[in-house]
């Protein structure tokens, strides 16, 4: 099921009138529909499903999406709190994409049913977005649009390294064009252009007489 699948009260659905696009979606989501979503790699592998959206109470922000990987009817799975920001909306298939090979999720930090980290924990937090690659002092925003292409997968490294440039490019596609993925998307879409390495050429204003040419 997908999350749209999961809509009680009609959040995604056309509105009326000459317009036939969608209410909310993907813009702004039901944290409920969102809750069994499928999350796959860029090489299409099935990573598990989203089990819980975390909150940090003090932003009022997305801090974490819980992904249940393993396991078999909930016996032996183990549970990963993946930060917000490492993950891509796939708007078409209508689920997530994380830019993370799936041997290599295999050792990710993680922690059993009942046995939850305190995720307030400042050393607990740099340990999770080291391992996928983010920021923590950044915004905390997913990239989202119809591509699924990661632009490869995350092998190590440290926030805003190389292993990273693929999402960041996705992510410039995702807020290019006609806007696709609202303006959320535009947003991240030009955290993606920065992230990609490309820069605006400044405007030189009118030259006054007596000027040098520095």
């Amino acid at each position: 099921m997908s999350y749209a699948d999961r809509d009680k009260y009609g959040i995604y659905q056309p509105r009326s009138g000459a317009s036939s696009s969608p209410g909310p979606g993907p813009s702004l989501m039901g944290a409920d529909t969102l809750i069994g979503d499928s999350v796959v790699n860029g090489n299409e592998e099935d990573l598990g499903d989203i089990k819980e959206i975390m909150l940090d109470m003090h932003t009022g922000q997305v801090a974490y999406a819980v992904l249940s990987f393993g396991g078999f009817l909930g016996i032996g799975e183990k549970l990963f709190a993946v930060p917000w920001g490492a993950l891509h909306l796939d708007t078409v298939n209508e689920r997530f994409v994380l830019n993370v090979d799936k041997a290599r999720l295999k050792n990710a930090p993680g922690f059993d049913p009942g046995t939850w980290p305190d995720m307030s924990d400042v050393n607990w937090a740099k340990q999770i977005h080291t391992f996928y690659g983010t920021d923590p002092q950044q915004s905390n925003i997913p990239s989202m649009g119809p591509s699924v292409a990661m632009g490869g997968v995350v092998s190590g490294g440290s926030p805003g390294s190389a292993s990273r440039s693929g999402a960041g490019n996705l992510q410039s596609g995702a807020g290019t064009g006609s806007g696709t993925g609202g303006d959320l998307g535009n947003i991240a879409g030009g955290a993606g252009n920065l992230s990609g390495g490309t820069t605006m050429p400044g405007t030189r204003g009118k030259k006054n007489p007596g000027d040098s040419d520095i």
